[in-house]
């Protein structure tokens, strides 16, 4: 009996340790998890506003532009592993993410690029998203090539994994519980160069471009349940992908532009983005 309680004391720390791992997740990359991840950081991605084209040092130009945000549909919204069995996540927040951008023109071509999504809470999520790029153009001749470092960071507090239907749903693990509070950090990184020429003496200008991007999302759950447990679970995973992108700016005056962009990681997901902008 002394040899059997001194083995469960032994024990007793490796066993706590693996069931602390065990409270996290993290998915493989070809997860349902994962999935949702790489179709998100497509319309999140700090992506070019417009076409390729120097600011003047010192000079701003203000717009603000809207991507698509696309559908995830119910067996893909359905985890792989760190909840499976428990049926599609809440991960539908509407069809357009808006946000304002701002560059701001350096000597040598540079120019810094600033975007903010404030936190007003639409349709259950409340974001608070920050992107930032760095760009240098060159002139080609005719034509104009635009380099970027880019990143996205912040955090989106949405109802994720109980939201009020799964509430009310008696088969619901998340039933009579609180509603979730999760949060999600996109946690995007990349770099993309794009190509573009004029046409129509400068007023129409399209341009092609690729990039690669770093994706380090970052879920964690907030939710109680009805026995007042309390659910804090993170799920990681990082990943890594290709993107590829066109779309042309057109300047009815050389102060004001509209911006159309098809963006896409062709393992995840397509995304449209319509922006305006005004040199001040």
């Amino acid at each position: 009996m002394r040899s059997l309680l001194c083995c469960l004391l032994l024990a007793a720390p490796a066993v706590v340790r693996a069931q602390g791992v065990q409270s996290d997740c993290f998915p493989a990359k070809d997860s349902h998890e994962a999935q949702v991840f790489g179709t998100y950081s497509v319309p999140m991605a700090f992506a070019p506003g417009d076409a390729p084209a120097p600011l003047e040092a010192w000079h701003l130009r203000a717009g603000v532009e809207t991507s698509y945000l696309p559908n995830i549909d119910d067996s893909t919204a359905t985890p792989t592993t760190c909840r499976p069995g428990k049926g599609p996540e809440n991960v539908n927040f509407g069809a357009l993410l808006p946000r304002p951008r701002v560059s701001l023109g350096l000597p040598g071509g540079f120019a810094l690029e600033a975007s903010y999504i404030p936190p007003v809470r639409v349709k259950g999520a409340k974001p608070s998203i920050f992107g930032v790029a760095l760009r240098k153009t060159f002139a080609l001749g005719s034509m104009t090539l635009g380099v970027r470092g880019h990143a996205t960071v912040g955090v989106i507090h949405a109802p994720v994994v109980c939201d009020d239907n799964a509430l009310n749903d008696p088969l619901s693990e998340c039933f009579d519980g609180t509603k979730s509070n999760d949060e999600f950090h996109p946690n995007i990184f990349g770099a993309d160069a794009s190509l573009g020429w004029s046409l129509g003496d400068g007023r129409f200008q399209p341009y092609l471009g690729a990039g690669f991007n770093l994706l380090h999302p970052r879920f964690r759950v907030n939710f109680t349940n009805q026995f007042g447990q309390v659910d804090r679970r993170r799920v990681e995973v990082d990943l890594q992908r290709a993107v590829l992108f066109a779309g042309a700016s057109w300047f009815p005056s050389p102060r004001f532009a509209i911006s159309g962009q098809i963006y896409s990681a062709p393992t995840d997901a397509v995304t449209g983005r319509v922006g305006l902008s005004i040199g001040l």
